[in-house]
Formats: C-alpha cells, structure tokens, sequence
C-alpha cells in the first residue's frame, strides 16, 4: 500500500483496479449460499444494490462471456481446442419446493416427478455450454433441439452432438445442421451407471 502511495504523482487519482468492489464478494456469496437477496448480510452493500449490479450484469451478459473465457482458458490448459468440437445433452428434473408457482412446474412423466426440468449441455470436458431450465413436463427432445440450436448459434465448430436415449426420437435427429452434423443417442448400460 506504501509502494502505490509513493509511486503516485501529485494530483494523480488513486487506483481503484487493485480492489475488487465490494459487491462482487456479495454476489458470490449469495451464488454459494443460495440465500434469499434480502437476507444478504449486512457486512455487505445494502442488498438493492447488489442486487442491482447483478441484474445489470445478467442483462448485458458478463456472466455468458465470462464462462465462455473461463471455458476457453480451461480448454486451452488441457491442451484441446478453444472451442469444442462436440457436446453432450442431458436432463435432471427436480422436485420443487411448494413457494414454487404452478406455471414454473410440470410433472415429468417419465420418473414421476413434479417440479422442473434442467436442460444441460456441455464440452467432452464437462464445462457448461447451455443450460434451459423448464417445466418438468417438457420433453427432452424438445430441450434438446433447444439447447442444440443455442449451442451451435454461440459455438459454430460444435459439430457433434450426444445424449441418452431420451434424445433419441427427435432431439438430435431434428438438430440443425451447423450444431449436429454427426449426432448419436447412445444407451448407457446398467455398468455404466
């Protein structure tokens, strides 16, 4: 701190890059705790604040380009291409807690379940390049042509797409053809698992 106070000219406005904001500590924390806005702690900024760089951010996008650079910069330490040649789909449904409104749920007739549904596609390393989050009731081949066509718009060298049986009847066979030119639905075996 002594060191930046010298290097200073007179007149010179102090740096404020060496700091992070405050309330990046504040969203992070609210991202790993899975607190409600409003019983942010009081340590941080008043959660309207926060709150609202957040949004600001959401909307503009830095979350979306901040995981892609993430993305590349992990790709490129593993020693694969920037950006990935193939992607893999899949669903979780998840029930959901009763504050949920009913128009956000379905009932995912498959596994029983009442709640929503989590479109995920990722790299062959497993880093997000999609995620849809829906009514459970949603097919998931209608996830899958979702999440493809997202995938191939933000991605073009994303050329091959796989996923589990469940994509089988339309999801990767309906695929446009710069996100899927070689698709497969594989089944897994009960080793696998």
């Amino acid at each position: 701190m002594a060191d930046r106070a010298k290097r200073q000219r007179p007149g010179d406005r102090p740096s404020t890059r060496a700091r992070p904001a405050p309330h990046h500590g504040a969203i992070l924390y609210v991202d790993r705790t899975g607190i409600p806005w409003r019983y942010l702690p009081h340590d941080f900024a008043p959660w309207e604040t926060v709150y609202g760089y957040f949004a600001a951010w959401q909307k503009e996008g830095i979350f979306d380009q901040l995981n892609g650079l993430l993305r590349r910069l992990v790709r490129a330490a593993e020693g694969r291409n920037a950006e990935p040649s193939a992607c893999v789909l899949d669903t979780q449904s998840i029930k959901t807690s009763a504050n949920v409104p009913t128009a956000g749920q379905g009932i995912d007739a498959g596994k029983k379940i009442a709640g929503r549904k989590r479109h995920i596609g990722v790299d062959t390393l497993g880093l997000l390049l999609a995620v849809w989050v829906t009514a459970a009731s949603v097919s998931d081949n209608a996830g899958g042509i979702h999440l493809l066509f997202r995938i191939a718009t933000a991605n073009p060298p994303c050329d091959q797409g796989m996923g589990d049986t469940g994509y089988r009847t339309k999801g990767i066979d309906t695929a446009p053809a710069s996100a899927s030119k070689s698709s497969s639905a594989t089944s897994a075996s009960k080793d696998s698992r």
